[in-house]
């Protein structure tokens, strides 16, 4: 079975020295806490984790859940665990202390879920769509509506769920046909089917909330007729206990390619009791709000997946021998050499470290901005952030995954034959990181989504105060000799990115179906150079750190190291990339149909 040790150390360097959490002014909240806190709070995680979680992991996998007599029974011990995790205040970290919660930051939070992640990639599923539908509650739902759910959702005592997707429209919601039909006292009748709801049903709360879009009787036609509504597995009497069953039900579970040990259902409403969450007809605006949120997580699974399957092909690189070094034998008194002297093995490696510690800051900066939008003093400042985090969404969702799952599929690689067989965990890893390239909006998707509504929409407006601060970046470091090594590649990605933006923006005025087909490379390149402006961040402050002094210095040249193969292995990809969107966009815009 696989192994894991959260990365602890990387989470501090990210927090204190590159987003500098703790001196954070005008952040509400953010003066409650400190290094000593925030160390506990990640070590108890890491902890439960590693010693409750993870030993689930396989087992998940291998025994599914079962829908048995209307009910979905979840894995051996996923019940216990989950109450555990209540028990333990996990699921109240970042909920509104006005709600029973603790109101941590997000950028705290964030790193627990990539521990629940890389542990148990299924179990986190079920508390990480909660807090979800708690946020699009808390953001849209009336002051009745919060007090019903929020307490309840934000301690872990009921789930939620998110209720999309119908057999006959996936990502087109201009096609949804679920019905709500008003019956009185601020009541609906939700009728309708939906497919591949992530812990749509299981045994392990009381309660399910299920947020379903449905259309009003005088709903309009497309997406503005959308409605957004709270409908409960089991209803609610006025003193907050339950009553009768709402006439909901599973009546499927989806047999999948891996996150097995999450319920995924066919989801069927009957004429369910559910209330309105938000005005009608503006349910998308709502279900965004829960879809925005749960693209961060996505991408997070995306970096805890990708890290402890890094982790093990590290170990095993290190102890299996096979092969002589080209340089002749390392380990003399052995028969052969560890495979990790050889040249390709330590090219998937590296790939792999410097993707995850780059992320882990991307994440981090990411979730910071959210936290900005929301509890920032200064009103400019908190739009900003909202912009930046806005145009950043599609990058830290899409970009991520895809990386994320090559970072796997790599870590496989390293094992040879033994990464196809079950007992070592990386082909459980592959399987089920592939479904965080699907859901939440397809990476496809999430490529448009920056092109089409992040780019061309605004006129770039969040990109340039994006590319502002990387120019900053670059110039504050300009005259510094030994920063030259890592700002050149910076230098190099940014222009890069320019350059196609300017060519996309062009393009786009004589043939919209351009966007489309520029979009997907457009996404990695921007993925790509937002990576190198982290390297670049975290590059200044490693040498800050030697400079100064200090008993890590393993740590800091480390850093240091990684940022120089990041800026050699990654960075130089920004131009293949450009040139791709320059030279083959037409192309695929030009190919007859009959000739595919």
């Amino acid at each position: 079975m696989p192994v894991y040790q959260a990365p602890l150390r990387d989470y501090q360097f990210v927090l204190n020295e590159l987003l500098n959490v703790y001196q954070q002014d005008g952040l509400k909240g953010f003066d409650e806490i400190d290094t000593d806190l925030v160390s506990a709070i990640l070590q108890g995680m890491a902890d439960f984790s590693t010693n409750i979680l993870l030993p689930l992991n396989p087992v998940g996998d291998l025994e599914g859940c079962r829908l048995e007599g209307g009910q979905v029974k979840t894995p051996t011990g996923f019940k216990g665990a989950y109450e555990q995790f209540v028990e333990n205040g996990w699921a109240t970290l970042t909920s509104d202390s006005e709600y029973g919660g603790q109101g941590l930051p997000s950028v705290v939070g964030l790193f627990i879920l990539e521990i629940t992640a890389a542990t148990n990639m299924s179990f986190g599923m079920y508390p990480g769509l909660t807090h979800g539908a708690y946020f699009a509650i808390h953001t849209h739902g009336s002051d009745e509506l919060k007090q019903k759910y929020l307490e309840k959702l934000g301690c872990g005592e009921w789930t939620g769920t998110m209720n999309l997707t119908e057999s006959h429209a996936g990502t087109d919601l201009a096609l949804l046909r679920a019905k709500a039909l008003p019956v009185g006292e601020g009541q609906y009748a939700i009728t309708g089917e939906k497919i591949f709801i992530s812990s749509g049903d299981h045994d392990m709360t009381d309660n399910i909330v299920h947020l379903v879009l449905a259309r009003l009787p005088d709903a309009p036609a497309g997406v503005k007729g959308i409605s957004l509504f709270a409908v409960p597995k089991y209803l609610i009497n006025d003193d907050g206990s339950l009553g009768e069953a709402n006439q909901l039900s599973a009546t499927g579970l989806e047999h999948k390619m891996g996150l097995r040990g999450n319920s995924t259902c066919v989801m069927l409403f009957d004429g369910a009791i559910g209330e309105l969450v938000g005005q009608p007809h503006e349910g998308l605006r709502a279900m965004f709000t829960m879809m925005n949120h749960s693209r961060l997580g996505v991408g997070i699974q995306g970096l805890g997946v990708s890290d402890i399957a890094y982790q093990n092909a590290l170990i095993y690189a290190k102890d299996r021998i096979q092969g002589r070094a080209l340089s002749g034998p390392k380990d003399s008194d052995k028969a052969a050499d560890p495979i990790l002297v050889h040249g390709d093995v330590r090219r998937m490696l590296l790939a792999q470290k410097t993707f995850n510690e780059g992320t882990r800051g991307l994440m981090g900066q990411q979730s910071l901005w959210l936290d900005t939008s929301k509890r920032h003093s200064n009103p400019g400042k908190a739009k900003e952030a909202a912009a930046l985090a806005a145009f950043f969404t599609p990058v830290v969702k899409g970009f991520v995954t895809d990386q994320a799952f090559k970072a796997c599929v790599d870590a496989q690689q390293v094992y040879g034959g033994h990464g196809y067989i079950h007992e070592w965990g990386m082909e459980q890893f592959v399987r089920d990181l592939r479904i965080s390239m699907i859901y939440e909006g397809t990476n496809g998707v999430q490529a448009l989504d920056l092109v089409g509504r992040k780019l061309l929409s605004d006129k770039g407006a969040a990109l340039n105060l994006w590319s502002g601060m990387v120019k900053q970046l670059i110039g504050d470091n300009q005259s510094n000799t030994a920063m030259q090594p890592y700002l050149s590649g910076l230098i190099h990605a940014a222009g890069d990115l320019e350059k196609a933006t300017h060519f996309i923006a062009g393009a786009a005025d004589k043939s919209p179906d351009m966007i489309g087909a520029a979009s997907m490379p457009y996404l990695q390149l921007t993925g790509i150079t937002a990576l190198a402006w982290i390297w670049v961040r975290a590059a200044s402050t490693a040498l800050q750190a030697l400079e100064a002094g200090t008993q890590e210095t393993v740590f800091y040249q480390s850093k240091l190291k990684s940022a120089q193969f990041y800026m050699d292995y990654w960075a130089v990809q920004t131009s293949s990339l450009r040139l791709q969107i320059e030279a083959s966009s037409q192309d695929i815009v030009d190919f007859d149909e009959e000739l595919f």
